[in-house]
């Protein structure tokens, strides 16, 4: 995992979750859709909901508390994170109390993945997901999925 430097400028193509950021920490969950990606990134900018980073370092967390990560490994995750060309984009509580809840329920969704196929299908964007459900779910909604 190389960093990639933060470039502003081309537009935003897809909707990223955390399922991909978290692929890309981990050798044990990587996968080529996820480095397809990442790859992707060094063209394109991405937009990603407002939990993602919040569930990004949940997820970062819970792997330094099992052993999984160390300090050195925080770092170096981190530093590719944030050098990544992702914008987030903000909830606004009546968005997020509805239109998410709703979607969450029509979908059996939780409401954290409900928010990044809200975003992608209010942005017209295709959403950008390692997590199975989470694809079902846009196939169920028409919205177009990366990769």
């Amino acid at each position: 995992m190389s960093p990639r430097a933060h470039r502003r400028g081309p537009p935003v193509v897809f909707v990223v979750d955390a399922s991909v950021a978290l692929a890309w920490c981990f050798a044990d969950e990587a996968s080529e859709l996820a480095d397809r990606i990442l790859d992707q990134l060094e063209h394109d900018e991405a937009l990603t909901a407002a939990i993602w980073p919040l569930e990004v370092a949940n997820g970062l967390r819970t792997a330094e508390r099992r052993g999984r990560l160390d300090l050195a490994d925080l770092s170096r995750v981190r530093e590719l994170l944030v050098s990544l060309p992702v914008q987030v984009e903000g909830v606004p509580l009546d968005a997020a109390l509805g239109e998410v809840t709703e979607l969450a329920r029509q979908l059996d969704l939780t409401a954290y993945d409900a928010a990044y196929l809200a975003l992608a299908a209010r942005r017209g964007l295709a959403l950008a997901t390692v997590d199975d459900r989470l694809r079902r779910a846009c196939e169920r909604a028409g919205v177009e999925l990366v990769g």
